[in-house]
């Protein structure tokens, strides 16, 4: 009888000799079908991340313009009531407020540390640029606020299908001006999680060609700097990452969707294909099991070769932006910790 609780026997000499010959030639690798376990070492906040099922909105793809709605309309009711009792256990104030034309919530932790009273952070959500409208899109700032005891400012940018490209972009740069009119950059951060990644590097090329002021410091949770399907990750981690899975799924529909026809090779949508010389110094995170991994280190390495101060976190077993959404999980708080010390290090007290 057969254990399912231990793997199956394998023919170790006879699988090398297989792959031996499948990949004697120059090209693309031949993998085998395999099992991928849950790494070891892990604690159990952790380890519950990396063994969770796919997604269930991992395939997303509404037939029309009022099936997205639908679903947003969902998450919102869904989420809303979490995201109050999380602020409630992490004693965080969410004021609703505006930044010039473009609405915005204010998190708040009861436990600002002094150095920190005149910073801020200006932070764009994640979403795929058609989730997270409202207060749906505030859990990134939320969990950035309480572990990393910064005040974050939550952009409620034009997301598709309503207001696609270049809606978030122009939100985005239209709030930053509001906020750099009353607040000395210096003393103000940016961040931005996956899509809020990629419109978070949008914005810094537009600010730096428009010369308007810059960000004293970025962080960058694996972001979407590339809308195609460039880098290595999108092959070796698709089926793998348990959050995306796979570009053909919900990615690429909601991409179409907010590009709305526009080059997806275009820097406002994906900034890669910019030029990054002149940018604030930056920190990016992602995870090893993260389909938007090469997304990240192909950041990094342009910053790095633009001449720009990039520093890299890469969390083990993690799927896409696992290190940022889970109130109490210890890499949550590693993660935001990081966030925090590089801030800490190039933002200055207001005068």
């Amino acid at each position: 009888m057969t254990d399912p609780e231990r793997p199956a026997m394998i023919d170790r000499p006879g699988l090398a000799a297989l792959q031996s010959e499948a990949n004697i030639a120059v090209g693309p690798r031949r993998v085998p079908g395999r099992d991928i376990p849950v790494p070891t070492g892990l604690d159990a906040s952790h380890a519950v991340l990396v063994e969770a099922p796919y997604s269930p909105a991992w395939n997303l793809a509404p037939a029309d313009d009022d099936g997205w709605r639908v679903v947003q309309r969902a998450m919102a009711e869904r989420v809303g009531p979490i995201l109050s009792r999380i602020r409630d256990e992490l004693g965080i104030t969410m004021i609703r407020t505006m930044l010039g034309r473009v609405g915005a919530y204010m998190l708040s932790p009861a436990d600002l540390p002094a150095a920190h009273r005149d910073q801020l952070v200006f932070f764009l959500h994640g979403g795929g640029y058609v989730l997270g409208a409202g207060e749906a899109g505030t859990t990134e700032a939320t969990l950035l606020a309480a572990y990393g005891r910064y005040r974050v400012v939550s952009i409620d940018y034009g997301v598709a299908p309503d207001r696609p490209h270049p809606a978030g972009l122009n939100d985005a740069v239209a709030a930053w001006c509001a906020l750099t009119a009353s607040h000395d950059p210096r003393t103000l951060a940016l961040g931005g999680l996956s899509a809020g990644g990629g419109l978070a590097l949008a914005l810094l090329l537009h600010l730096r060609d428009e010369g308007l002021p810059m960000p004293a410091a970025v962080s960058l949770g694996s972001p979407w700097a590339d809308m195609t399907r460039t880098g290595d990750s999108y092959a070796t981690n698709e089926w793998l990452d348990n959050v995306l899975v796979s570009y053909d799924g919900y990615l690429s529909h909601a991409g179409r969707l907010y590009a709305a026809g526009h080059d997806l090779r275009d820097p406002a949508l994906s900034p890669i294909y910019g030029d990054f010389a002149g940018l604030p110094p930056t920190i990016l995170l992602t995870g090893t099991r993260d389909l938007f991994l090469s997304n990240t280190v192909r950041t990094h390495r342009k910053l790095r070769d633009a001449g720009v101060e990039a520093d890299l976190q890469l969390f083990e077993g993690l799927s896409h932006a696992q290190f940022a959404l889970t109130p109490g999980a210890t890499v949550t708080r590693t993660a935001c910790g990081e966030i925090s010390r590089f801030f800490d290090r190039h933002l200055i007290a207001a005068d």
